[in-house]
């Protein structure tokens, strides 16, 4: 019997898709976080439940060895990475096994797996990082990261996965922050002014936007706004966000644009790229052209009509549309949908329309109108895709599925109920865009079964 606060030696055996080393003690799984495949640790027992339990690591007795030095001071403290004290190839095998459990595990189903496709810069890769604001212990003003499974913020403004520019930004606010005085953000008293800060770049262009995240306008936000936009010239706009509510929700519906514009731009796949702060944009630009180079391999969308399901500000669409016969891009987010439009005109690209509204909603319209397509991608956020989405995609009649997922759970999930519907999966790609965290793409093909 296994009690809170025992201290056991534990083989490492496997890492879950949340990071977690899995050791089994007199057949019950132990579960630690920052172990490796390979470890031998002594392990304090924090939590018992009859499945299994949790527990920290006392000491490594055997080093794995894809183990290797963090290299980053809040690591294990910062609810970011997970993987920065195993090796590249070992975080690569265990992302392809989250995949590869997911579908055969969760979907039951069986396709050709094909080897994951690697991140080439594992360090300062993110175009984008949203940073919470509050106090530390002594009441001073800090910005950085949520802790694991908490909303205490750890301090930091370099983080690794970000470009070098985006600490500077950052150092610049604080300090004026603190010498002005700004109010920071308490969340549970839900009182003070700024409560995040949120920055972003383009990959290829450098055109960076800072978006300040407040409860309200206060006079010190345009004086701010002046020394960002004087001090950086590659920052082409400093925006005010308005939240007034308690909420985890970072981004509000009102936005002030205190200096230059509100929008920047970027290349991806050939096409330049205009991008609001509230656009979906893939963080990691390099990385989705790879991503995005497998879907359309998938796709096969030569002479084809295609359907693009959350398509964000239009980028998966856009990089087909030279052989497409036509496209339909399908996108809730108003903001984003007029970026998609825009980079479509931009680009002298005609034969792709946008509808802005839910996927649901706006398959079932097509449905009603008649409409066929060859081929569906579809690209949803971490919940999936809902039952009617998914039925509508059925009705359409595609030759083709291509699901692109940043959950492979919910996307085996998904891709079942269309195997119960006419459907079968083909082929999975694993794909990291997110080096030393411990998420992970997949592009899924489906076709109908003949």
């Amino acid at each position: 019997m296994l009690n809170k606060n025992d201290i056991i030696s534990l083989s490492i055996d496997g890492i879950t898709n949340e990071g977690m080393g899995i050791g089994r003690h007199k057949g019950l799984a132990v579960f630690v976080p920052f172990t490796a495949v390979g470890d031998v640790v002594k392990a304090k027992i924090l939590k018992v439940s009859k499945s299994c339990a949790y527990g920290k690591i006392e000491e490594i007795e055997a080093p794995s060895p894809d183990r290797i030095q963090p290299d980053c001071p809040v690591f294990g403290k910062c609810g970011g990475c997970s993987f920065r004290h195993i090796s590249y190839e070992a975080e690569k095998r265990a992302k392809e096994s989250f995949v590869y459990d997911a579908f055969t595990r969760i979907g039951h189903i069986e396709a050709e797996f094909l080897p994951i496709i690697g991140n080439e810069s594992i360090d300062g890769y993110r175009n984008k990082a949203q940073y919470p604001v509050g106090k530390d212990k002594d009441g001073k003003a800090v910005c950085g990261f949520f802790n694991s499974h908490s909303h205490r913020i750890i301090p930091c403004t370099d983080c690794k996965l970000q470009p070098i520019i985006f600490r500077e930004i950052l150092n610049t606010i604080m300090d004026f922050v603190r010498e002005k005085r700004i109010s920071v953000y308490d969340e549970e008293k839900h009182e003070g002014v700024l409560r995040h800060i949120c920055i972003r770049k383009g990959h290829y262009s450098g055109e960076i936007n800072v978006t300040l995240v407040a409860r309200r306008k206060i006079p010190e936000f345009t004086p701010l706004a002046k020394l960002i936009m004087s001090k950086f010239p590659t920052v082409k706009g400093v925006v005010l966000n308005i939240n007034k509510d308690k909420t985890n929700v970072i981004l509000g519906n009102e936005e002030i644009v205190l200096e230059g514009q509100a929008e920047i731009t970027d290349t991806m796949c050939g096409n330049k790229i205009t991008i609001s702060p509230k656009s979906f944009y893939q963080v990691n630009t390099a990385a989705a052209e790879r991503l995005y180079g497998a879907a359309k391999e998938f796709a096969q969308p030569k002479g084809k009509t295609l359907l693009d399901l959350y398509c964000g500000a239009g980028t998966i669409g856009l990089s087909m549309a030279a052989d497409a016969k036509e496209i339909i891009g399908v996108e809730i987010v108003e903001s984003a949908v007029e970026n998609a439009r825009r980079n479509a005109a931009q680009n002298g690209i005609d034969n792709i329309s946008f509808i802005c509204g839910d996927a649901g909603k706006a398959t079932s319209t097509l449905v009603k109108q008649g409409k066929k397509a060859d081929v569906v991608v579809v690209d949803p956020a971490r919940k999936g895709c809902d039952t009617v989405t998914l039925d509508n995609i059925v009705k359409l009649s595609p030759e083709r599925i291509v699901m692109v997922s940043c959950n492979p759970a919910t996307a085996a999930r998904d891709c079942a109920y269309l195997e119960k519907n006419g459907y079968k999966v083909r082929k999975v790609q694993a794909v990291d865009l997110f080096s030393r965290t411990n998420h992970v793409e997949a592009v899924i093909l489906m076709t109908k079964n003949v």
